[in-house]
C-alpha cells in the first residue's frame, strides 16, 4: 500500500524571498518532488498555490492542485532542458494546424478558411511570422525568417511562461494559436474552438462519441487551466 501524505500544517502563508515569493506551511516551507525550495515569480501565483493546500482538507489530493503542478515543472522539467523544450514547441511552427487545410468537402473548407485564414493573418503582422497554408497534408516548407521568428519569441519566454505555453501548443496542435491567447488575440475558448474545426465538423455529420467528447473535454479544461497560469505568471 502506497504512502499518501495528508494535512499536517494549520495555517499556510505566503513570503517574499529572493527570487520571488514562497508558500509556507506553517513554518515550512513548500518544495517541490524534488526537494528544491518552490520559489515562484509573482505573489499572484504563490497566493493561488497557497489557496490550493490551504483547500486540502485530510489526504493531499496533488490532482487539485493544478498551480502547484504547474509551478513544480516549471522548475523541474522546463528550466533544466529549456533549450530542449523550446526547440520542441517552436517546431510547431513549421508544421503548424492553421497551415494544413482540408481539400472537402466545401463546407469544411469554408469553416477553415473563416476561422484560420485571420489568425495566420494576424500571425504575418503582429508576429512577423508570415506562414503559407496548403490544402492537404504533404509538408510544405515555411520561410525561414518566420520560423527563427517564432522561435525566438519562444525562446524570450520564461521557464513559468514556457510551462503553460508548453501545454496551449500540445493540446491545440498549434504555436500560432498559442501566441494568439497569451497576446490577447483570442480567448482561450475562441483559441480551443478554432483548434476543434475539423473535430466539431466530423461530430455535426455523424454525431458525438461521448468517450471522445469527454476526452476532448478534459482537454479544452487542461487548456483553460494552461492559460489562467500563464495569465497569473504576468499578474502583481
Amino acid at each position: 500500500m502506497s504512502w499518501t501524505p495528508k494535512r499536517f500544517w494549520k495555517a499556510v502563508t505566503v513570503e517574499a524571498v529572493e527570487g520571488g515569493y514562497t508558500i509556507r506551511l506553517d513554518s515550512r516551507p513548500v518544495k517541490t518532488p524534488g526537494k528544491n525550495l518552490l520559489v515562484v515569480p509573482t505573489g499572484a501565483l504563490a497566493r493561488a498555490i497557497a489557496a490550493e493546500w490551504e483547500a486540502q482538507q485530510g489526504a493531499v489530493r496533488p490532482e487539485t492542485m493544478p498551480f502547484t503542478r504547474a509551478a513544480n515543472s516549471a522548475l523541474e522539467k522546463v528550466a533544466p532542458q529549456f533549450d530542449e523544450v523550446v526547440g520542441l514547441l517552436a517546431a510547431y511552427g513549421e508544421t503548424d494546424l492553421l497551415c494544413y487545410r482540408a481539400t472537402g468537402p466545401v463546407e469544411l473548407i469554408a469553416l477553415q478558411n473563416a476561422a484560420w485564414d485571420p489568425i495566420l493573418d494576424w500571425c504575418a503582422v503582429a508576429l512577423a511570422a508570415p506562414l503559407i497554408s496548403i490544402g492537404g497534408v504533404m509538408h510544405i516548407a515555411q520561410p525561414e525568417s518566420s520560423t527563427r521568428r517564432l522561435h525566438a519569441m519562444t525562446a524570450a519566454l520564461t521557464p513559468f511562461q514556457i510551462a503553460a505555453f508548453h501545454d496551449l501548443v500540445m493540446l491545440s496542435g498549434s504555436l500560432v494559436l498559442a501566441f494568439a491567447v497569451t497576446r490577447g488575440r483570442l480567448t482561450p475558448e475562441q483559441a480551443w474552438s478554432i483548434s476543434r474545426i475539423d473535430e466539431t465538423y466530423q461530430a455535426s455529420l455523424w454525431g458525438e462519441d461521448e468517450e471522445a467528447a469527454a476526452l476532448a473535454e478534459t482537454k479544452r479544461l487542461a487548456f483553460h487551466q494552461a492559460a489562467a497560469f500563464w495569465a497569473i505568471c504576468a499578474a502583481d
